[in-house]
């Protein structure tokens, strides 16, 4: 006698299947909101963009040329093409996998000289005094009777003096004449 067909008996492995794929299908797009919440997970920090703070927007005062601001700021993060007199400064943050914090400043030039900022930071009008951290040390000359050579030198022998014999300057300026009289530019024939 025959079975009779049924959904499960006809389509069996396939509803079986099909229900898998769904369940991991539903299981594995919610691994990122468990993955994210897993306890003693290490979160890398991103940072991205060029670091700005307020200490660096303090410095900026009108009229300071493209380079200065260079050397205050930083090379910028966006030139356009279409607005070569703006400078963009991007920083974005995203601490211990949290929300991503994201600031923006725009520097505005016009014929090399800085006349605006616009941005998350607003600079202060009260003139920075930047103290110098940097220390001078006077160190003493010292007094040597020898250089490091020339004590090197002295354990070999070489102590610089010499002992040859010395000649006197009329004798190296005199010419010596060979004996037949010929000057001894020329060469024999």
């Amino acid at each position: 006698m025959r079975k009779p067909l049924s959904a499960l008996t006809l389509f069996g492995n396939y509803s079986i299947s099909c229900i898998f794929a769904v369940i991991a299908s539903l299981t594995l797009s919610s691994c990122t909101t468990i993955l994210n919440n897993l306890p003693g997970v290490y979160r890398i920090d991103v940072q991205q963009g060029n670091i700005v703070d307020q200490a660096m927007i303090d410095q900026l005062r009108p009229n300071m040329n493209k380079r200065q601001v260079l050397y205050i700021m930083g090379s910028p993060m966006l030139t356009d093409f279409f607005h070569q007199k703006r400078w963009d400064y991007l920083y974005s943050a995203q601490i211990e996998g949290g929300d991503r914090q994201q600031k923006r400043i725009s520097l505005f030039f016009d014929n090399d000289q800085l006349i605006g900022v616009q941005g998350d930071f607003k600079p202060s009008e009260v003139p920075v005094i930047k103290t110098s951290e940097e220390t001078t040390v006077e160190v003493p000359k010292r007094d040597l009777d020898k250089t490091l050579w020339e004590m090197i030198t002295g354990l070999f022998g070489f102590d610089g003096t010499d002992d040859s014999p010395k000649t006197d300057k009329s004798d190296k300026d005199a010419k010596p004449v060979p004996a037949s009289g010929a000057p001894t530019d020329q060469l024999p024939l």
